[in-house]
């Protein structure tokens, strides 16, 4: 007698899912049926707001509050993703990040501290719980940069965080031989988000929006879209690479 293929979904923990980029992936691969947690760090009220609208739009969602840096709390994400889902996760989307701009000269030595706290410890922690616990045909995906080969001034120790993501992943992709599970990063290039807004003036905004040669800001979509395929059976054959999804900046 044969065996009937598992009717369970696919189980995805996005962390930052609550807003931005974050949010728009988790909604993106619950709209493509996988059941998705949405860890946040603080604002509990925008992240039940993810859930509520993928619970809305015919999904399967909770979320999940957990410092990316902290191992116990990130095991804790990923026992409420197994306790509350099937018994296991397929997808982890690691989109959470901080970003301060100054130049290296100007920097604040806790801007610098708290950035390779979340940036990469942050990475490092949940990619651990990851690696322990992800089952075959998984898919790490983690975020870095594309400033990190634009060089630009101010960008200096954002950019060292994300070069350490790069490192990461790339390295975890060969740590996972044999195990069935791809580990991706995507780089954006200048997206319309709150972390890429804030503080810009319009001037610098649209000089920005001109680089590409698409002439244009990427959005959150663009970037989901890409996840979704890394995330998904197109993107099996995709491993240890550094996605650069910036409309052609660089």
């Amino acid at each position: 007698m044969s065996e009937q293929p598992s009717t369970s979904p696919r189980v995805a923990i996005v962390t930052g899912g609550s807003r931005g980029i974050g949010r728009e992936t988790a909604e993106r691969l619950a709209g493509e049926g996988y059941a998705v947690v949405v860890n946040y760090a603080g604002n509990a009220a925008e992240a039940d707001k993810a859930v509520t609208a993928i619970s809305e739009a015919g999904g399967q969602a909770v979320a999940f509050r957990a410092d990316v840096a902290e191992e116990a709390e990130v095991a804790a994400l990923f026992d409420t993703a197994e306790k509350a889902f099937s018994g296991g996760v397929d997808v982890v989307v690691h989109a959470a990040g901080v970003m301060t701009l100054a130049p290296l000269v100007d920097l604040d030595l806790d801007a610098l501290d708290r950035m390779h706290r979340t940036n990469i410890r942050g990475t490092f922690v949940v990619d651990q719980q990851a690696a322990r616990r992800l089952r075959a045909g998984g898919a790490i995906i983690n975020f870095s940069s594309s400033v990190l080969a634009l060089a630009i001034p101010g960008y200096t120790a954002y950019a060292a965080t994300k070069g350490a993501v790069e490192a990461m992943t790339l390295i975890l992709a060969r740590e996972l031989r044999g195990r069935d599970i791809t580990v991706n990063a995507v780089a954006p290039g200048p997206t319309a988000t709150a972390l890429f807004l804030d503080g810009k003036d319009e001037e610098t905004i649209a000089r920005m929006a001109a680089q590409p040669p698409l002439e244009r800001l990427g959005t959150p979509e663009d970037i989901a879209s890409v996840v979704a395929f890394l995330a998904g059976p197109g993107g099996r054959w995709v491993n240890g690479q550094v996605l650069r999804a910036n409309g052609g900046i660089a």
